[in-house]
């Protein structure tokens, strides 16, 4: 019994979890599982997901252990995939929350919310950015799925004024010089939300990114009518928006 839970221990991440499905595919029966948990070896975290005793599983581990063992559809988003990407002004007063963004069905799992993690995850399902733009990458040693810093920008746009400030998106829109062009055009053309394509095009402009003059703005659409973003703001007519005056009048 111990030489083949130690083989599975060479091959499981220690900040990870182990599925009785992918268990079952290492030829590890119900009964030996079982008796793992018994002797001490896994312990119990949900129905069928576990740990090595010893262990302690991180959010990314977690889903990086998801995405290995069950092809969970989902990808980190916003402003903490820009974090992965080494763009942040944030400072993180105690435990940091991770935006991920999942599908309706099957949302992530419902014991990662309740779980003690070293992140809080705030679940996010919408498509109105399109498909583009999402990628794996390596951190740690893990394999996550998460928005490049082009869509990740966008799904801050999206998710302001109630989750980021308008001014804290800009302050990373400043960071982002080097975005590929033909990615930002595709994104805004699949974007369906006015919001953030209006917004995305003037923080862009505002910031003076030389990229921003190689989009063919003719292909993308921006609807039609105001639409206001801070009350008592300053209008911005380029792009028919009202922002604040802090943010409008920033250089």
């Amino acid at each position: 019994m111990g030489t083949k839970i130690n083989n599975i221990r060479q091959r499981a991440a220690s900040n990870g979890i182990l599925l009785t499905s992918w268990l079952e595919k290492q030829g590890v029966s119900r009964s030996e599982i079982s008796d793992y948990v018994e002797s001490g070896w896994l312990l119990r975290i949900s129905t069928g997901v576990y740990r090595f005793a010893g262990d302690n599983p991180t959010l990314y581990g977690v889903l990086a252990s998801y995405q290995a063992q069950n092809d969970l559809k989902y990808h980190i988003g916003a402003a903490t995939a820009l974090e992965l990407k080494g763009f942040s002004h944030y400072i993180n007063m105690g435990k940091p929350t991770a935006v991920i963004f999942a599908p309706v069905k099957p949302p992530l799992p419902k014991w990662i919310s309740q779980a003690e993690l070293d992140m809080n995850p705030l679940e996010v399902s919408s498509k109105v950015i399109g498909e583009k733009g999402i990628e794996q990458i390596e951190y740690n040693g893990m394999t996550l799925t998460a928005s490049s810093p082009e869509r990740a920008i966008m799904e801050c746009l999206l998710l302001s004024p109630i989750r980021y400030d308008m001014m804290d998106i800009y302050y990373l829109m400043e960071m982002l010089t080097s975005l590929r062009v033909s990615l930002v055009q595709q994104l805004l053309e699949d974007c369906t939300s006015v919001k953030v394509k209006r917004l995305f095009l003037f923080m862009a402009e505002k910031a003076r990114h030389r990229w921003f003059s190689k989009l063919d703005l003719s292909r993308i659409s921006l609807g039609s009518g105001t639409r206001s973003f801070a009350k008592g703001g300053v209008k911005i007519a380029a792009y028919d928006i009202v922002v604040s005056k802090e943010l409008a009048d920033y250089e």
